[in-house]
């Protein structure tokens, strides 16, 4: 992730009452998961696509990664009904989020000759579904299986608990406890309103013998009305200021219709160095609007949506699986794990469908086909179609249905903020606007150098034309503007947006950052005229008007000139 922090705790997500359970408040939270408290799950970050079909349901898409025990991994989720259950593949959500990545960049131009002007400065650039053989079954007077199977590294469960049950939190807890699933005791206490609203619970473990890295972003489609976020649960294990990135797919721009639309002050972002302050300007930015804001960074056309299955492999792998019959065992390992070698159900693959041999392991046959089998060898005990159905179910399908989700509805948005636990109060919900313009996340200001022979390039004063309006003036490689000492709104504007319009302004903030900024490039120095053949005009005056005359004169010829 190269332009924030890995987000550090859980998130709650969901859809009128489809919730990711937090976890209860400890130094080390387990964020989205029950766990084993001896070794808690170190969560590291979270990313949320949704799509609302044109069907009337919702697909949610979510990336949970982290590092820690795999043996007591559970994650319980109350649901409504029996939603349709998959994967999907962190290489989608990488490949996705590196190019919606917002880019700060600048454009420079110089005025005038600095003492090194063949020196150029560098304005750097930062900037799955499943037969899964549903069967009904009654537990006893009070616990139902009504789904259950297996999908990527899970097996999962989903039951239904007759809410007329004295305490049916703890039929649930002591069902899942019973049958291998470690959920702890802080579900006794945020379960009961879900079940005995008639929602039903989906459980996830690990499969035996699945390693902690193996863990992958869950698919589900479930009928609802909007995509939401019910954040409130998460309050109880929530860092501060934690990040929550989204993807919303829709016919229209999606704007979070009960949660402020943040308009950030580009004057704050260090433009030399975007990734160093973007986050920071972000978390004030929230702050600034009460902790329930988000930052529409990019919406437009899924056209501009990058292959997150790239054409040229699933090409390569077609051609591969083609031609299966007429390839020698290690030869069709290496044409179809070798485009892959790091992508999501390569290990179960091999571990389910290829013999390994007992000097090697299943990483270094990962990592190097070649280097286990040789060119051209056939593999004792190796059944091609089996090996082929697995890799399909675990590699290929994931990556597809990813794939033509991202492209199955017209326009996408992606929206991020930062929240605290005291600011979950309010479950953020999204909706449409075909009224509002996309987004771009690419910013482009203009930099002019005012050069002087005197002077370093490096050294010289400069004034940057910010593409929201404004001029920031500095001097060197230093930004002019930190947080909190600034003076600055964070926000240029916080709008309220709905589904038609273009919004209510909360708040406007575009003459007070003006007039910060006036008074700051004020004391700024800029470029000054001198023999070498520079175009800056000049900031001191001699005090004879004939010698103001001729000054100017000299000056408009120069301009001229160049």
């Amino acid at each position: 992730m190269n332009l924030y922090r890995l987000i550090p705790s859980s998130i709650a997500i969901a859809s009128l009452g489809f919730v990711w359970l937090a976890s209860p408040p400890r130094a080390e939270a387990c964020g989205g998961f029950f766990c084993n408290q001896g070794a808690p799950v170190n969560q590291n970050a979270e990313r949320i696509i949704f799509a609302k079909n044109a069907d009337g349901t919702v697909t949610a898409v979510v990336q949970i990664l982290y590092s820690g025990p795999s043996e007591r991994f559970a994650w319980v989720l109350p649901v409504p009904g029996t939603p349709d259950v998959g994967v999907s593949s962190n290489i989608a959500f990488q490949n996705l989020q590196n190019s919606t990545n917002p880019v700060y960049r600048l454009q420079q131009r110089i005025e005038g000759r600095c003492a090194d002007a063949g020196t150029a400065r560098s304005g750097a650039p930062t900037g799955a579904s499943f037969d899964s053989g549903v069967s009904v079954e009654q537990e006893g007077d009070e616990v139902r299986v009504v789904d259950s199977g297996s999908v990527g590294p899970y097996d999962f469960v989903n039951i239904s608990v007759d809410p007329g049950a004295s305490q049916v939190s703890d039929v649930a807890i002591d069902w899942l406890q019973d049958n291998g699933y470690d959920v702890d005791d802080m579900g006794r206490t945020t379960l009961g309103p879900y079940l005995e609203a008639g929602m039903n619970l989906l459980a996830f473990r690990l499969t035996k013998g699945t390693e902690t890295g193996s863990i992958r972003p869950i698919m589900l489609t479930y009928e609802t009305e909007r995509p939401s976020i019910p954040i409130r649960p998460t309050a109880v294990a929530a860092d501060d200021d934690m990040g929550v990135m989204v993807w919303v797919l829709g016919g229209a721009r999606a704007v979070p219709v009960n949660y402020r639309t943040l308009e950030l002050n580009e004057a704050l972002i260090n433009w030399f160095n975007p990734n160093s302050t973007y986050n920071d300007v972000v978390i004030a930015a929230a702050n600034e609007a009460g902790g329930q804001g988000f930052v529409t960074e990019m919406s437009g056309a899924t056209e501009q949506l990058p292959e997150v299955f790239p054409s040229f492999v699933k090409q390569r792998l077609d051609e591969a699986m083609a031609a299966a019959d007429s390839m020698t065992d290690a030869d069709l390992l290496r044409e179809t794990l070798g485009s892959v070698s790091g992508w999501d159900g390569v290990r179960e693959t091999i571990t389910e469908a290829v013999p390994v041999p007992t000097d090697s392991t299943v990483d270094e046959l990962v990592s190097c086909v070649s280097c286990v089998y040789p060119r051209g060898a056939d593999i004792p005990g190796f059944d091609k179609t089996a090996f082929l159905e697995t890799f399909e179910a675990n590699v290929v399908e994931p990556m597809s249905k990813t794939q033509e989700l991202l492209t199955s509805l017209p326009h996408f948005s992606r929206l991020y903020t930062t929240m605290s636990a005291s600011e979950m109060t309010l479950d953020p919900e999204f909706d449409f606007n075909r009224g509002l313009d996309d987004v771009s996340n690419t910013h482009v200001a203009d930099q002019v150098v005012e050069c002087n022979p005197s002077v370093s390039m490096f050294d010289a004063p400069w004034r940057i034309l910010l593409p929201q309006g404004g001029t920031v003036r500095g001097s060197g490689t230093q930004w002019p503007f930190s947080l909190g000492e600034s003076g600055q709104p964070i926000n240029r504007r916080i709008l309220q947006l709905s589904t038609s319009g273009n919004g209510e302004i909360i708040t406007d903030n575009v003459g007070a950052i003006t007039s910060a900024l006036t008074e700051h490039n004020a004391t700024m120095p800029r470029g000054r005229v001198s023999g070498g053949g520079g175009c800056q005009v000049a900031t001191s005056a001699a005090p004879a008007a004939w010698w103001l005359m001729l000054t100017l004169f000299a000056i408009r010829r120069r301009q001229r000139l160049c």
